[in-house]
């Protein structure tokens, strides 16, 4: 039974008017309808969908340095919030949406040519500085010295 306080859980965020026009409507808290009947066990519900959101985010950022898929945790940590918040809702909107434009733009035939020639330079670069540094030095590593 569908009642006025779970009313568009199941809805998309937007919807589209008999004008074409996309409209926005309000962002409605996922929780449980029992839980969205009391205040304080509603905010309860929050403060540890933000906790458990920040600790997936936390994790993701981490593992931008660490092994592991950094970006997609912290793209789920962002999803998990847009749950409960409006703010990581529009937000994640807006990510998507870029992914979406990079992704397209990527697909570029003059986009792929061009990252093609400036991927191929910088290796050469890359390879011309380390010949240049076998050249002038050898094979002996800086933090390999014995000349005591």
């Amino acid at each position: 039974m569908n009642t006025g306080s779970d009313r568009g859980t199941h809805e998309p965020a937007t919807g589209e008017s008999s004008s074409g026009a996309v409209e926005e409507t309000p962002h409605v808290s996922k929780a449980p309808a029992f839980i969205k009947a009391r205040r304080s066990l509603h905010l309860s519900w929050q403060v540890g969908v933000f906790v458990v959101g920040l600790a997936v985010i936390g994790a993701g950022i981490a593992m931008l340095v660490l092994p592991g898929p950094g970006w997609v945790a912290i793209f789920a940590g962002l999803a998990i919030w847009a749950t409960e918040f409006a703010w990581a809702h529009l937000v994640l909107r807006w990510t998507k949406r870029k992914v979406t434009e990079a992704a397209q733009k990527a697909l570029d035939p003059k986009v792929r040519r061009r990252n093609i020639i400036l991927t191929s330079a910088g290796l050469v670069i890359a390879a011309a500085l380390i010949a240049f540094y076998l050249w002038k030095y050898g094979l002996v590593l800086p933090w390999d010295i014995t000349d005591q």
